[in-house]
């Protein structure tokens, strides 16, 4: 796609003579790049409102009312909204600081999702998030409108309400299914989208440097400056994705990150689980001064003191890590004809130490439930046998397009496209995965293609490669690996969902266990607009897998999969990382940005055998109080049944 300029409306002395400007085309062509204009385009503006406003502090004097229009131009939808001209405020509200806020033409093909709040006192209002995560401010209706504004956008695009959250209508979800998880990151469409947010010019003509150098001093990139550090990473074909979701992150103005951690906020008001209703319930005492002194760290270089007192709660509670399994200690959990006898006992075991290496294979298929630990050597091969051959049929769906059908059959032309580009550079630095025309490789291709075909709701997302990688290298074997797979994602699943409920669920949760087991922490990271707990993303979306060797990794994972002590044992590994550079972060007074490169560059530093201890000394110390601030269904507990774990409905208002 070429890329967009679109003609900053804001910007004109007349706001009446701007509206014409609104009637707009996007120029497309590389030799002739256009600004919007009102020639005869088949424009039409199919939706206006008055009156809708931005509420950028609590102060009403510092409200910004506007206009908010959809417009049709072809078979494309737009947003937009302008600020009126003219409008008196408060002196601390600049012209510069309105222009910030106005929402310029954005394509419905960049947006994921649109939330509605009608509050039982107030006026109802929208939050508009872009498929690159960010979000748009609430948008208030002061005069009505929400529902003739989603019922424009029914008539004009694909809306569908979410199975997850019924104020929540997932956008155009049949154009580009994978774009609308946080998962699909492509980082020339995140920042654009993050440009266009906060209304800074994508333009990189040098006709207004000054506008340019504005934009790049509030914390964004200029275009031109983006490309070329784009052009440095085409020059890195091994470069991770994942990596990108942090560099994606690093770009979030202060004010989208506000916008963002409100809509974070919000969107679990309604789950019992708000920060008030903890203290009411929460029997877990700590010194209240702790807190007042936590305040002193935004202002000095004063850190206020763990109050749980870390180290010495470990060694209370954290019991030393032991080795790993070995096959005569294996061979006693078993009985003759190969039954574990008891299960806990064993999950006990493989969580203070994990296994050999020899043994995965075998404990994996336990761990992740392809197979029942009461079944028999016989019972397991023959549920072997009799799922491969299932596995077959499923892959002959894929198998059996032909060219001819694959060009009527965009979905499987996007999913196979992005799972082709995905797997050449997953894990290749290792010896089962190195080399071109690598049969490994080729394995992990086909197997996620099959699983897009069985699982043909949530299909393909980035990330999901990076989650088999270790699974094939253990199991060996196509139809096992993939089996194990399913099982994995049955958890998993929600963290790659469209409307990322389940990876907002994680991170709720983990803003919640930080505020009772490290207050003053928690305290930091609400003044530092942290809340929204963005920098542990990586951690959550694929378990630590870029944190730690590849053996470490199995064997995190492998602890994680007993859920011996709880199903959330990798939240507690998140609070845990962060309590240990605690001091650090707050010391050196870390903002969003800062704190997000310092978690990227811990990647290979961080130390398992004691984290481990700390987790599990940190989950002990919680105990119910920090499974009560963990709401039902959240991953990688299976997720509540309701019938359809993708459903999608058409009634949306």
């Amino acid at each position: 796609m070429h890329e967009t300029e679109l003609h900053d409306l804001a910007d004109d002395a007349d706001y009446e003579a701007s509206l014409q400007q609104s009637l707009v085309t996007v120029a497309r062509s590389d030799s002739d790049k256009k600004s919007w204009s009102s020639e005869s385009d088949g424009a039409e503006v199919v939706y206006s409102k008055e009156n809708v406003t931005i509420h950028p502090s609590q102060y009403a004097s510092e409200r910004i009312s506007g206009r908010l229009r959809l417009i049709k131009q072809g078979s494309s939808l737009f947003m937009t909204w302008i600020p009126y001209k003219g409008q008196s405020s408060n002196a601390r509200l600049s012209e510069r600081d309105r222009n910030l806020y106005t929402i310029r033409a954005v394509p419905f093909t960049d947006i994921r999702s649109i939330r509605r709040h009608t509050p039982t006192l107030g006026w109802q209002y929208i939050i508009v998030v872009l498929a690159s995560g960010l979000a748009f401010p609430p948008l208030y209706f002061y005069n009505g409108g929400v529902r003739e504004f989603l019922a424009t956008i029914k008539q004009h695009a694909f809306l569908v309400r979410s199975a997850e959250d019924a104020n929540v209508f997932l956008v155009n979800d049949f154009e580009d299914p994978l774009q609308k998880t946080l998962s699909s990151l492509e980082l020339p469409r995140a920042v654009l989208a993050a440009n266009t947010s906060i209304s800074i010019s994508p333009s990189i003509s040098n006709e207004n440097p000054e506008r340019i150098d504005a934009g790049t001093s509030e914390g964004t990139l200029s275009t031109s400056q983006y490309i070329g550090r784009q052009r440095q990473k085409f020059n890195d074909p091994a470069r991770d994705l994942s990596i990108q979701v942090l560099e994606k992150f690093s770009l979030v103005t202060k004010f989208a990150r506000e916008t963002t951690s409100q809509i974070f906020r919000e969107s679990h008001s309604n789950n019992g689980f708000n920060a008030n209703d903890w203290r009411n319930r929460n029997q877990f005492s700590l010194d209240n001064s702790v807190s007042e002194e936590s305040q002193k760290v935004s202002d000095g270089n004063i850190v206020t003191p763990d109050p749980l007192e870390f180290d010495k709660l470990t060694l209370v509670w954290g019991k030393p890590r032991q080795p790993p399994l070995g096959s005569e200690e294996w061979s006693t959990f078993l009985d003759s004809e190969g039954r574990i006898m008891d299960s806990k006992a064993l999950r006990k075991r493989i969580f203070y130490g994990g296994v050999e290496h020899t043994l995965r294979k075998e404990a994996w298929s336990l761990l992740l439930g392809y197979h029942a630990y009461d079944s028999t050597y016989a019972e397991r091969e023959y549920l072997a046998s009799t799922k491969k051959l299932e596995y077959e049929t499923i892959k002959q769906q894929w198998q059996s397009i032909s060219p001819e059908q694959a060009k009527r059959f965009t979905k499987f032309r996007e999913r196979k496209g992005l799972i082709e580009k995905d797997v050449v550079r997953t894990d290749r630095t290792l010896s089962f995965y190195d080399g071109d025309d690598n049969p490994n490789v080729n394995l992990l291709r086909d197997i996620l293609l099959t699983y897009s075909f069985y699982n043909f709701d949530l299909g393909y997302c980035q990330g999901m490669s990076d989650l088999l990688s270790p699974i094939l290298f253990v199991m060996e074997d196509e139809s096992e690996s993939f089996w194990c797979f399913v099982a994995l994602m049955e958890r998993l699943g929600p963290n790659f969902d469209r409307d990322q409920n389940g990876m907002h669920s994680q991170l709720f949760a983990l803003s919640k266990l930080v505020e009772i087991l490290d207050s003053p922490l928690h305290n930091y990271f609400n003044q530092n607009d942290c809340l929204n707990y963005f920098f542990c993303f990586r951690w959550v979306l694929i378990q630590f897998k870029r944190e730690f060797e590849y053996e470490k990794t199995m064997r995190l994972w492998e602890v994680l999969w007993t859920h011996y002590l709880s199903e959330h044992l990798h939240l507690y590994v998140c609070v845990a990382i962060l309590k240990r550079y605690r001091n650090k972060i707050m010391g050196e007074k870390m903002d969003f940005d800062t704190l997000l490169k310092f978690i990227n560059e811990l990647s290979g530093s961080i130390d398992l055998d004691s984290i481990l201890r700390d987790a599990e000394a940190l989950c002990i110390c919680a105990g119910e109080n920090g499974a009560a601030c963990i709401p039902p269904g959240t991953p990688p507990s299976l997720p509540i049944d309701n019938g359809l774990l993708y459903s999608q409905h058409d009634d949306v208002l």
